[in-house]
């Protein structure tokens, strides 16, 4: 009897035993993540402190070129017999803000340049894109030949008419 008594007793009570494992294994648990914040503070410290990270300037912005526009040139085709003309405009982008002073106070030289450029151009090599290329390369050549401060760094034809 004595023996039943104590199965009996044995089976009405709880076991601990499982209750124990549980808790041991949220402490595991808990231990764990507390390294991990631990770890992740201590390096996020370091990189921080160390110069590890570092702060990328700000990227600035190109700087804005200036243009200058010029008036209307308008040519007679050399070899049309007068019969075709040219009208065509341009503006000139400059390295520097300061070089437009100096271009208007060199406006009449530059315009005669140009002129003197444009004058002996056949249909043929004004109609030719190419042509036109060259001709913006050989307009550069002469107007930054004529400065003495900056430079043009790129022509723009705004306006182009052949009659």
């Amino acid at each position: 009897m004595a023996r039943e008594a104590r199965e009996e007793k044995e089976s009405t009570e709880p076991k601990e035993e499982p209750r124990k494992k549980a808790n041991a294994k949220w402490i595991i648990m808990g231990a764990a993540l507390l390294v991990l914040i631990a770890a992740g503070t201590a390096v996020g410290f370091y990189f921080l402190k160390a110069g590890g990270v570092t702060v990328k300037p700000a990227v600035q912005p190109p700087a804005v070129m200036a243009v200058w526009p010029m008036d209307a040139f308008i040519i007679n085709i050399a070899d049309t017999n007068g019969e075709r003309y040219l009208k065509m405009v341009i503006q000139l982008e400059v390295s520097d803000q300061s070089v437009v002073s100096e271009l208007e106070q060199l406006k009449p030289r530059l315009r005669d340049s140009i002129l003197d450029l444009l004058t002996p151009k056949t249909y043929k090599d004004l109609m030719d894109v190419s042509g036109k290329q060259r001709l913006r390369e050989d307009i550069a050549g002469r107007v930054n030949n004529t400065l003495s401060k900056g430079k043009v760094t790129k022509v723009y034809i705004t306006d182009f008419v052949v009659q």
